[in-house]
């Protein structure tokens, strides 16, 4: 797959571009994850503020394996979707979707063009179905993925822990990439 530019449109009228990450990102990334909420990074499976991890994923960047979607504002990245594969395997048809949104550009519908923009790349790849899994309390995120076309169809109780330890239930959304209809960025 050949790195793509596309330029979006939200809610409020802000432009994005958005594209495949890059390894020159590397300090954009480290400065986004930088602004991103405490609260924000509990939901995170990664220690995204560790340069190391960052450097990690630009110098092994395969886009078959993981297809890292960027938004970028004036020079800097405000969203981060990635698109989780397997080559092989029983769980091949199936990719897996996440999703960080700078707090300063969440509720303008950057979190759906995301997520819009990572179905319409799974159906290229050949996946037939999106899963995300997203915490009960991230209300947004859940109506964000809604909004996009998945669906809730699992909830496991007290199944994961904060920062703190409090407990709390994850949610399992599901998306039919070939049977979806084309969903609006808001």
């Amino acid at each position: 797959m050949v790195p793509f530019q596309k330029e979006g449109i939200l809610k409020d009228g802000s432009r994005v571009i958005l594209r495949p990450m890059v390894k020159e990102d590397k300090e954009k990334l480290l400065d986004f994850f930088q602004r991103v909420s405490e609260e924000d990074l509990i939901f995170l499976r990664s220690d995204v503020r560790d340069p190391k991890v960052i450097e990690e994923w630009v110098n092994n960047i395969d886009y078959h394996k993981v297809f890292p979607l960027l938004a970028e504002a004036d020079g800097k990245i405000v969203g981060d979707a990635t698109l989780h594969m397997r080559r092989r395997g029983w769980k091949r048809h199936l990719g897996n979707v996440r999703v960080v949104v700078a707090r300063d550009w969440q509720g303008k519908g950057l979190g759906t063009l995301l997520v819009n923009e990572l179905v319409e790349l799974a159906a290229e790849f050949g996946l037939e179905k999106l899963v995300a899994e997203i915490h009960l309390q991230a209300q947004a995120a859940l109506a964000m993925f809604k909004k996009a076309g998945f669906s809730a169809k699992a909830v496991f109780e007290d199944l994961v822990k904060d920062f703190k330890g409090n407990r709390g239930d994850l949610v399992v959304m599901v998306c039919d990439v070939q049977g979806r209809d084309r969903r609006p960025a808001d």
